[in-house]
């Protein structure tokens, strides 16, 4: 199992019942990258359009190979792409190519971990919550060691407002890998969250001065969305 060390910030929306949303918890694995211009093109690019003048285009068309001379891509090149389109909101299409590559992968020896955490995003991005937290939960069984399927699941956790499953969640990213910034950060924006839901019951139930602080944390909260 090859897992790339490092990994990319990509936001998820958080839709809190009462509370700002906008809290950075999702992250995506490194499996992308930028465009290179230098390298092999394979099936999952399109066939370059002809250029030139229409004279010598037509010369070219009448020479051209009969076969398509493109590569079949490499796992890597195809969990690349996937997670170029994943980047550019193209979820379904994503989804998908995600699906057909598992299929076409089931009958052979270990896991494509990079596709799995795929797999789990498109279902996330697509609003399918509960698809998602079940890929995520496997990895967490499976792959204990990792952080970042810790932390996406808190994200759906917090999604739903289950902050306490969200808390825990984010310990064990940490427990994972005490270095991870971004779930420590994460943490903090959700105890702001913990925060906001006392303050409000208790302004609910008339502790003088909650209204206020429910004021404060909310002001806070979308500063940061804002930023």
């Amino acid at each position: 199992m090859t897992i790339k060390p490092r990994f990319c910030v990509a936001l998820l929306a958080l839709a809190l019942a009462g509370a700002p949303a906008g809290v950075a918890l999702a992250q995506s694995m490194s499996g992308g990258g930028g465009e290179n211009p230098n390298s092999s093109r394979t099936t999952l690019d399109p066939i370059p359009p002809e250029g030139g003048w229409d004279a010598l285009a037509n010369l070219l068309e009448a020479a051209k190979p009969s076969v398509d001379t493109r590569l079949i891509p490499s796992a890597s090149q195809i969990t690349t792409h996937i997670e170029r389109m994943l980047n550019r909101g193209e979820n379904q299409e994503a989804l998908e190519m995600i699906e057909k590559r598992q299929a076409e992968i089931k009958d052979q020896r270990g896991t494509d971990v990079q596709l799995m955490f795929q797999h789990a995003r498109a279902l996330a991005a697509l609003n399918r919550t509960n698809e998602a937290i079940d890929v995520y939960n496997e990895m967490t069984t499976r792959f204990p060691e990792l952080p970042e399927p810790w932390n996406n699941l808190a994200a759906l956790y917090a999604s739903r407002g289950e902050l306490d499953r969200a808390q825990d969640a984010l310990q064990m990213a940490l427990r994972a890998d005490p270095g991870y910034a971004a779930a420590r950060a994460n943490l903090g924006d959700l105890q702001l969250l913990q925060a906001l839901r006392t303050y409000k019951k208790a302004a609910g139930d008339g502790v003088p001065g909650m209204k206020e602080k429910v004021r404060e944390v909310e002001t806070m909260l979308k500063d940061k969305q804002g930023k």
